[in-house]
């Protein structure tokens, strides 16, 4: 049976958990607040589905919980951090607010984050600026680990390597959230628990050949996800995921090259203020033109609309809003122990 929740509810119970880790006031807020907005916006594996094994990291301080980032380096417009391995979810709102500031006094401003913990949804992190009439953009990499073999390859050297845009409009904004591989390791894993398949040809073995199978991630010697083009196309994915490991380790100073240890990311942020180039009105107009142009689109066999990237995280986000959020079943289950451990009320869910 579908159970579903008030959101403030969710929020509340979330930022008890994280507060009774140990987490700061404000980064239990924060990584509450961030977890639920990907659940919000349908983005169900990298929401509450990763409460358990945040707590977990923190737990055996693997997360760090307390304290600020070190700065290496700060010329106004261009700053770096070391994350202190830090909640990502509280690191990439931190960044977002400086860079925010920065780019009314720049016009732009550019924050690279070394040694951040997980990072989570990078889309739950772009309506800020977007509100305030910014566009913003995110990307994050874990030199840590690697899934995806480079185009032609067959041994993995990437992680998926997402990158998010958010572009304001006159209506709601775009907001773009891709990776750099098909598909996510947060989906892989959750296909290979439930014994089901990717839609299509998705990863490849070992071997060399393309397969719909995710058990092919977890052989030895493990097969690999493909880049965004697959077998046909992945040049394009591969030179995505060069382009983000450059943007996050490269410019940060710290990543594959040092062969880190435990779950990470490198972060990379910009924020763009279109009053310091052409003027905000003319911004707008020129974004909502081609939005209009995307949404009145005529629709292709099998489509009802044409979407923009973001439209449907909004309607999802509304209705859950309205109608209450429906959790994916394995997440309650997972965060009963700390439920236990903690003494925490689990919410109600609505009758």
């Amino acid at each position: 049976m579908t159970q579903r929740y008030h959101s403030a509810d969710l929020h509340n119970f979330t930022e008890e958990l994280f507060t009774a880790a140990g987490c700061d006031d404000d980064k239990a807020a924060v990584m509450a607040e961030r977890l639920l907005a990907a659940d919000l916006m349908g983005h169900t594996t990298h929401g509450l589905a990763l409460a358990a094994a945040y707590l977990e990291e923190i737990e055996s301080r693997e997360m760090t919980a307390t304290g600020e980032p070190e700065v290496v380096s700060d010329r106004g417009a261009a700053i770096c951090w070391d994350g202190r391995r830090l909640p990502g979810l509280w690191l990439v709102a931190r960044g977002v607010e400086l860079c925010m500031a920065r780019a009314r006094q720049h016009g732009t401003a550019t924050l690279t984050v070394r040694r951040s913990h997980h990072a989570g949804c990078l889309a739950a992190g772009l309506p800020p600026a977007t509100r305030a009439g910014m566009m913003v953009m995110i990307a994050s990499s874990d030199p840590s680990a690697a899934s995806v073999a480079p185009f032609g390859g067959l041994a993995s050297v990437f992680t998926p390597d997402p990158i998010a845009i958010g572009i304001p409009t006159a209506g709601d904004p775009v907001l773009i959230d891709i990776s750099s591989s098909i598909t996510t390791n947060g989906l892989t894993n959750r296909l290979r628990t439930e014994g089901r398949r990717f839609p299509g040809p998705w990863a490849l073995t070992a071997e060399g050949a393309a397969t719909d199978d995710p058990n092919t991630l977890f052989t030895n010697p493990p097969g690999t996800l493909l880049p965004v083009g697959g077998i046909d196309h992945g040049h394009k994915g591969y030179g995505m995921a060069l382009m983000v490991e450059a943007l996050t380790q490269g410019l940060s100073g710290y990543g594959r090259a040092e062969a880190p240890a435990g779950w990470g990311a490198s972060l990379f942020i910009q924020v763009f203020d279109p009053q310091a180039f052409g003027g905000a009105q003319a911004f707008t107009r020129q974004t909502e033109w081609i939005a209009a142009a995307c949404r009145g689109n005529p629709p292709a066999p099998g489509h009802d609309a044409v979407r923009l990237p973001g439209a449907r995280a909004a309607e999802n986000e509304r209705r859950a809003q309205a109608n209450g959020v429906v959790l994916h079943p394995a997440i309650m289950p997972s965060l009963a122990p700390w439920v236990k451990k903690f003494g925490i009320a689990t919410p109600s869910a609505i009758a």
